[in-house]
């Protein structure tokens, strides 16, 4: 009888490579999410380790429960020295205090009375020349990072640009006001964003007289596909998907602007 031929043995090579590119796999899906959680714990702690020296001592956690406990001492205060001493080290509660404390300064600072305070601290601070620079520094990096404002494009529009004869997409910003439109003399004028392709964000602020501005009918998000895509995805049409990413990019563009 003839027996079936055997397998080849398989290459020590492959074997290797194959437990590497697993290994890579394995790294490439951990080393995200271990960086996030070391982050996220690290800052707790910095955050804690912040908020506890401002916290009395009486409202510890760790000095709450052994009071609760009976683990006093003759003072009426947690003892360490306590046969059944609970210690506890929690972390996040000073997050929390952190929290509820910025939220209790923010409804101040909105108030009257908060913002004539805000007022005169800023006046005196505004009279230390090391300081001042210091602060201001701090408050335009919060601003720009946490504004609850959003600035959006009103309407996409169609320009001739870089020449007459080529037709380029283009965001309205705002009405030009100003210097702008009493140097140029040509009448009311239009702030025009023009983006780049394959990244909107990225552009060129132009200033066109309001006659050569074509609005467009489209949405600015999908003006913002249509120049993300290269011209590849039009509006209306069904079939053809973009990458999450520059879907969610294009929606970020054409974000509505919305009061506080």
């Amino acid at each position: 009888m003839t027996r079936p031929p055997k397998d080849p043995p398989r290459p020590r090579g492959s074997l290797i490579t194959g437990l590497r590119n697993n290994f890579i796999a394995g790294i490439i899906v951990i080393a995200p999410i271990g960086l996030t959680v070391w982050l996220i714990w690290t800052l707790i702690g910095w955050v804690d380790g912040f908020v506890w020296p401002f916290v009395p001592q009486a409202y510890h956690p760790e000095e709450l429960v052994n009071r609760l406990l009976g683990h006093v001492n003759d003072f009426g205060r947690a003892d360490p020295t306590h046969p059944n001493y609970i210690e506890i080290n929690v972390r996040g509660v000073g997050v929390v205090i952190f929290l509820i404390f910025t939220f209790i300064v923010g409804w101040i600072a909105k108030g009257l009375i908060g913002r004539s305070f805000l007022a005169w601290g800023e006046g005196l601070v505004s009279r230390m020349p090391v300081v001042r620079s210091v602060y201001n520094g701090a408050k335009q990096i919060a601003e720009t990072v946490f504004a609850q404002t959003e600035t959006s494009f009103d309407r996409a529009c169609l320009i001739e640009y870089p020449r007459r004869g080529i037709w380029a997409v283009g965001f309205v910003s705002t009405q030009t006001k100003g210097e702008l439109v009493e140097k140029a003399g040509v009448g009311p004028m239009i702030s025009v964003f023009v983006p780049t392709t394959p990244n909107p964000t990225s552009g060129y602020l132009l200033f066109f007289p309001e006659a050569d501005v074509i609005e467009l009918d489209m949405t600015v998000e999908d003006a913002a596909k249509l120049v993300i895509s290269a011209g590849l995805v039009y509006p209306g049409e069904k079939d053809v998907e973009m990458p999450e990413a520059l879907d969610q990019l294009a929606d970020r563009i054409g974000h509505h602007r919305h009061e506080d």
